[in-house]
């Protein structure tokens, strides 16, 4: 995966970020850097562990699918491709949590980041490389950090009136890496 991909990819795992984010700006309705700084922190810290903990566990098995190996990374980032997109046409309700307090900060992190878990999966499956891969998770974690200052900064300067749902582009980018890997193991074999 070049790295045009891999930053595609960090956005589109930045979403969820940046939608809590934003959420919680609007809670915040002020601009407090310390939450905005510790939330940007641990949602970029786990979107960042989360792929290489996935990618270091498939790797322990990956050899014994090698041959069906490109279908499951398509299926598993179509799926989370789909899942996003789902979520972002359902009706948000209204937050009822401090976005202040590091256990809710932690909680909303580790949600954030079960995608990133699995495309780490993806990783193992398309045979990336230990370099590749601490670049990857490099820049999954500071898209992860940029998307979720921003999105707090946005929020508290957002009217309530204004909904972001930029959780389909997200999607819809899973599901083109989901289909790009497929074609071109298709196209190889």
């Amino acid at each position: 995966m070049g790295i045009a991909g891999i930053i595609l990819l960090a956005v589109s795992l930045a979403m969820d970020c940046f939608s809590v984010s934003l959420a919680s700006g609007i809670i915040l309705k002020r601009i407090h850097r310390p939450t905005m700084l510790k939330m940007a922190f641990f949602f970029g810290l786990f979107q960042a562990l989360m792929p290489l903990l996935g990618w270091l566990v498939a790797g322990l098995f990956s050899s014994l699918i090698r041959d069906y190996d490109h279908w499951i990374a398509f299926g598993l980032l179509s799926l989370l491709g789909i899942r996003m997109i789902i979520e972002s046409l359902k009706k948000q309700e209204e937050c009822n949590f401090d976005p202040r307090r590091l256990p809710v900060i932690l909680t909303l992190a580790v949600a954030t980041s079960i995608d990133a878990l699995a495309v780490g999966v993806t990783f193992a499956f398309i045979k990336m490389e230990a370099k590749e891969m601490l670049i990857s998770v490099g820049i999954i974690g500071l898209v992860s950090f940029l998307f979720s200052a921003m999105g707090t900064y946005i929020g508290v300067m957002a009217c309530k009136r204004f909904r972001f749902r930029m959780e389909w582009l997200g999607g819809i980018v899973l599901i083109g890496l989901g289909t790009k890997i497929l074609c071109e193991h298709l196209m190889a074999s």
